[in-house]
Parts: structure tokens; sequence; C-alpha cells
């Protein structure tokens, strides 16, 4: 094989490594594109009145949102929440819940009074994941609002107390109906994410993508040497 060969071969070979590097850092962006991450870190009771009186605060002014169960994650920031590093997740009727270990809660009871005609509410919901959960500390718990016929995402600054203060997180909109209630059972701990930082979703799929590109050119590198070896 002549010299003016192999450079044509070698030539060849990284056009047609250069086309595979892209193609792998396209996969890897649309792979992140599919995914939504709705993050949630700032103080959930910001700008609301302190009660003096003993009871509940219960504080609405939720975000709308449209959340795919198969690919979605709520991101929850722990230093604001004060719910620890990890999830702890349980999905489950309300007699079925633990008595702890758990900061991650999707109840799978709709009603608190076998009566569909009565309200469903956030208070109420709370109120069956406190009568099992016997470890005081914060969480967070989806339930199915029997009025909105709707899931909501709710924080709690204790799982434990009947009379801890309530934020309304989030609502999501696209669960609605008959749909949405055969869709609680299928969230899973994949769903949510306790974090301390994270990063923007731009900035996350930059990295996947010089990631790609930077294990691709090794692997060119490595065929066009174990090519040039051949030829000698």
């Amino acid at each position: 094989m002549t010299m003016r060969n192999i450079a044509e071969l070698r030539s060849k070979q990284t056009r047609h490594s250069t086309f595979f590097c892209i193609g792998v850092a396209l996969v890897a962006l649309c792979s992140t594109a599919d995914a939504t991450t709705f993050t949630f870190n700032t103080d959930p009771f910001a700008g609301t009145p302190v009660l003096t009186t003993p009871g509940r605060q219960i504080v609405g002014g939720e975000d709308f949102l449209s959340f795919d169960i198969s690919s979605d994650v709520f991101s929850l920031e722990s230093t604001v929440f004060g719910v620890g590093s990890s999830v702890n997740f349980v999905n489950a009727l309300a007699p079925n819940l633990p008595t702890g270990g758990v900061n991650v809660v999707v109840l799978q009871t709709f009603d608190n009074d076998n009566n569909p005609l009565t309200p469903f509410g956030a208070p109420n919901a709370a109120d069956l994941i406190a009568s099992q959960i016997t470890t005081p500390g914060p969480g967070f718990f989806i339930y199915f609002n029997q009025s909105l016929d709707l899931p909501r995402l709710v924080y709690s600054t204790d799982l434990n107390d009947n009379n801890a203060d309530l934020k309304i997180l989030a609502r999501m909109l696209n669960l609605n109906g008959q749909g949405g209630r055969n869709a609680i059972p299928t969230f899973t701990a994949a769903n949510f994410a306790i974090t301390t930082a994270t990063p923007e979703p731009s900035t996350f799929s930059m990295i996947m993508l010089v990631g790609a590109i930077g294990a691709c050119s090794i692997v060119r590198r490595k065929r066009v040497h174990e090519a040039s070896r051949a030829d000698f």
C-alpha cells in the first residue's frame, strides 16, 4: 500500500469517526431534551405572614404544569426544605404507609370519609399521612385533589404533625380525571431528586456534548493508530 493510499484511508476513517461523534452528541442532547426537571429552590413561605395563633397554615400559589411521569423530575433543594440529602420514597394507600423513614409520599388514597361529594384537599391528605407516620420530619407528598380533579405536589413542615404548615408547590394539569387517578401508582422515586445545586439544563447538555465528543476523539485516535500499525 502506497503512502497516498494510507493517507486516503486515514482521511476516510477520520470523516467516519467525525460523523459518528456528531451522531452520539446529538443522541445525548435529544435524551436530555425529552425530560423536564421542575426545580423548587426558594423559601416556600417567603412573603406569607406568620400566624400568631396555633393552627395549620396552608399556602397556595402553586405552579401549574404538565408532568410526564415516564421521564420528568421534581428537583427539591435540601437546604431550603430541610429534608436531608436523599429521596426516601413510598407510594401507597394511607393504611400501608410506614411509620417513618420517608420524606416523599405519593398517596394512593383519594378520599378520607368515603364520600366523593365532600372535599379532599391538602390538609385532609396531610392528616391521613400524619396518622400513619410517627417520626417527625419535613417532607413532600402528592395527593389527588377531589375538587380540582388532579394531583398536587405539597411540602409539609412535618409529615407526622396534623398541624404542620403546608405549601402547595405544583398542580399537574395533564393528570386530571380518571386517567390521573390511574397514573398515581406509577410515580416512582426516579421522579424526585433532592439536591444542593442543580445545573442549568443548557449547562448539563453542554457537559454531555463535550463528554461524548471527547470519548469519540479517543476512539478515533485509537482506530487511526491501529490502521497505521497494520500498514507498517
